[in-house]
């Protein structure tokens, strides 16, 4: 019988490199660059995060990131900045959802702030690493989505942008950024696995946090002014 002669083992497809993109637009290199840091920082998280890495994704050399935003920080302050203006206009639109009950109102920005970090994990894994550097832009962004968070406060105590929030109402303020800010993490990071309902975290944003947020704001709103006497104003604790 003819004997088979041994044959050398196939070799392993080498992984496809990104395509070269030098042709980009500036202003669609920016674009891709920002895209690419979000898939890493999705991925990988911020340890495994790198301009190198952002840059093959993005089909250009590795200089360029750092040629339009200086350095990673520089790069990560960006993407953070639009991260903070999304979580603004998510905040917006659970405004828009409560319609006019300030109770309302709150919970439906705590149901978008989650659900934007789930939206965009990497952004919302950029937004408030610690070290990063602060300009101009970054604080005016992030300063935009706080105040979106505390003029629904100021509603749900009845009180202007002048008047000063009182202890218990910064409580209030900080105990509602706490309680969605954990929540989304903790949805993030799997744990509430057990707690997911068929529909999937959106019918858990419903039918666990959602729930969760009226009972705590409902004992937050202001008692109704009795005649002849003083509203008084309930407080955590």
């Amino acid at each position: 019988m003819p004997t088979l002669k041994n044959k050398p083992a196939p070799r392993r497809p080498r992984a496809a490199a990104a395509p070269r993109r030098d042709g980009y637009h500036h202003g669609a290199l920016r674009e891709a660059l920002i895209e690419a840091t979000e898939a890493v920082l999705a991925e990988r998280g911020l340890e495994g995060f790198s301009l190198r890495e952002v840059a093959r994704r993005s089909g250009v050399s590795p200089a360029a990131p750092a040629h339009h935003f200086g350095d990673a920080d520089g790069l990560l302050e960006a993407v953070a900045t639009l991260a903070f203006d999304g979580l603004t206009a998510a905040l917006e639109a659970g405004n828009a959802r409560g319609g006019a009950d300030p109770v309302a109102r709150l919970r439906e920005q705590g149901v978008g702030y989650v659900e934007f970090a789930l939206r965009h994990p990497g952004r919302f894994g950029a937004m408030f690493r610690s070290g990063l550097p602060k300009g101009p832009a970054l604080e005016q962004s992030g300063q935009a989505a706080f105040m979106t968070l505390e003029r629904g406060v100021r509603d749900l105590y009845g009180l202007t942008a002048s008047e000063p929030l009182a202890p218990a109402q910064w409580h209030a303020l900080l105990s509602m950024w706490s309680a969605v800010h954990g929540f989304a993490n903790l949805t993030l990071a799997g744990q509430f696995g057990a707690f997911t309902p068929p529909g999937g975290p959106a019918a858990l944003l419903r039918e666990t946090l959602a729930p969760m947020l009226q009972e705590q704001l409902s004992a937050l709103r202001p008692s109704p002014v009795k005649a002849g006497g003083r509203r008084k104003t309930k407080g955590p604790g």
